[in-house]
């Protein structure tokens, strides 16, 4: 019998011992974690910012339907533009601006205008990209003048050559031009990759 105590105690012992050393593991690495997210390089938070560089990737022309509007909702004046086509061509890739996409729209009570396009661009090689542009126009009254910029969420199939989209974060600029007599309206995208 003592010999069975004597087994059972060195048994809790063991499992005890096994579940210390587990904690000091667990312990260990997520200090460790800690201390390896504080870089020892730390930046000033007023620069860290200031070093933003980015590549050029492509620039759309994008062809825009009639306006569409919604009205006043409770978020503001709602209005949507169908995007009817286009062209865009970076460094690395080219191709159309398929029809069937849209911009919607919201003007706040602010005066800014919020942008949520949404479509879809075909490269020449025949792959099919996916494209959300979120834009704030803001105009100044008193110096007029014009902010525009857009952040973009693009998603590329993962077995092509732009695969290299779906890593990283995208930046846009937005121009209006004026247009020639005849000539059907569009809107002309910068995209930039964010380094």
């Amino acid at each position: 019998m003592q010999l069975t105590i004597n087994r059972h105690s060195e048994a809790e012992n063991s499992i005890s011992k096994m579940i210390f050393i587990f904690n000091l593991i667990v312990f260990s690495f997520i200090y460790s974690q800690k201390l390896s997210a504080q870089s020892t390089r730390s930046v000033d938070n007023g620069t860290i910012y200031q070093d933003f560089k980015t590549e050029f990737i492509w620039e759309a022309k994008v062809k825009i339907a009639n306006i569409i509007n919604v009205g006043e909702s409770k978020s503001g004046v709602r209005r949507v533009i169908p995007i009817s086509g286009g062209t865009f061509t970076g460094p690395k890739i080219k191709g159309e601006v398929l029809p069937g996409g849209e911009d919607s729209q919201l003007v706040r009570p602010d005066g800014d205008t919020e942008l949520n396009a949404r479509y879809l661009l075909k490269t020449d090689d025949g792959h099919v990209i996916h494209v959300v542009n979120k834009a704030l126009i803001h105009t100044d009254a008193k110096s007029k003048a014009f902010y525009c910029k857009s952040v973009l969420y693009l998603e590329a199939p993962k077995n092509s050559p732009y695969d290299y989209l779906n890593h990283a974060i995208f930046i846009g600029t937005l121009k209006m031009p004026e247009l020639k007599p005849g000539e059907e309206p569009y809107v002309v995208i910068g995209v930039y990759k964010l380094l």
